[in-house]
């Protein structure tokens, strides 16, 4: 017996000695091969989407390019469907997501967030002619265009409406034109710079919930030095007016609140 509890506190102290190098891997792992891998969609505009010539443009991507040169290294931006994309972390395709992911408790179980870096408010985008959706009450046995695991497909579904799935906010705007979707619950900020690109589009906000929600950069939990060095990095970039520049440029505004 005393044979094994020397065993068992010996393998205790091995965990206990290895924990901390252990909790540091994926920031020394990142610096040393000098590329900090990020997860993003590609597909939703302004945050991270495809500019006419092809190249991966947008507000995420810019703020993880910055983020990425306060760790001392490259961004490197793997694209994929929103709903795989946290899962992505798990399958460490990348070390991180930055595509607007809202921070909520149940996420927040699984992985980390940094501080929040974007606020921003759900809105119902109806057509313009639509006289009948007047509030999110409205949406009971209505079709909503939604991405089916989005924290606005979650409000669509409680709110009553049947959920019609997509990739993403372009594809929930583009059924609601074609009246395949009677409406979408999206994100305040994309809705303001999809009319600032078509101001003619025939939609409109039907209804805006009260209180903002807030987004971070999400990464595996576990990892204590990776988490401090991100946080550290929005920090920088908004001490060093980069957050202001990159925010103007999209929002005109300071988004950060």
């Amino acid at each position: 017996m005393n044979w094994l509890k020397s065993v068992a506190v010996a393998t205790l102290l091995q965990v206990v000695a290895v924990a901390p190098s252990m909790a540091g891997e994926d920031l020394a792992a990142i610096k040393k091969a000098g590329v900090f891998k990020i997860g993003t969609e590609g597909t939703y505009s302004p945050f991270t989407f495809h500019d006419q010539s092809g190249k991966l443009v947008g507000f995420d991507v810019e703020i993880g390019e910055a983020v990425a040169s306060k760790l001392g290294v490259k961004a490197q931006f793997i694209e994929g469907k929103w709903d795989g994309l946290i899962a992505g972390i798990d399958a460490k395709r990348y070390d991180a997501v930055i595509n607007q992911v809202g921070i909520t408790e149940a996420r927040k179980q699984k992985y980390d967030f940094s501080e929040p870096y974007i606020a921003s408010k759900a809105v119902l985008i109806v057509r313009q002619d639509d006289t009948d959706i007047k509030g999110f009450e409205g949406l009971k046995g209505k079709k909503a265009a939604q991405s089916l695991t989005s924290n606005y497909g979650k409000l669509a579904e409680q709110s009553g409406a049947e959920l019609v799935g997509t990739d993403g906010f372009d594809q929930s705007v583009q059924l609601v034109l074609t009246r395949r979707a009677d409406a979408t619950i999206n994100d305040s900020l994309s809705f303001l710079d999809f009319k600032k690109q078509k101001p003619d589009a025939p939609l409109k906000i039907a209804a805006q919930k009260d209180n903002a929600e807030y987004s971070g950069i999400i990464i595996r939990k576990g990892e204590p030095e990776l988490l401090e060095a991100v946080n550290k990095a929005l920090a920088e970039i908004k001490a060093d007016g980069t957050y202001q520049k990159v925010s103007t440029k999209y929002f005109g505004q300071d988004v950060s609140k």
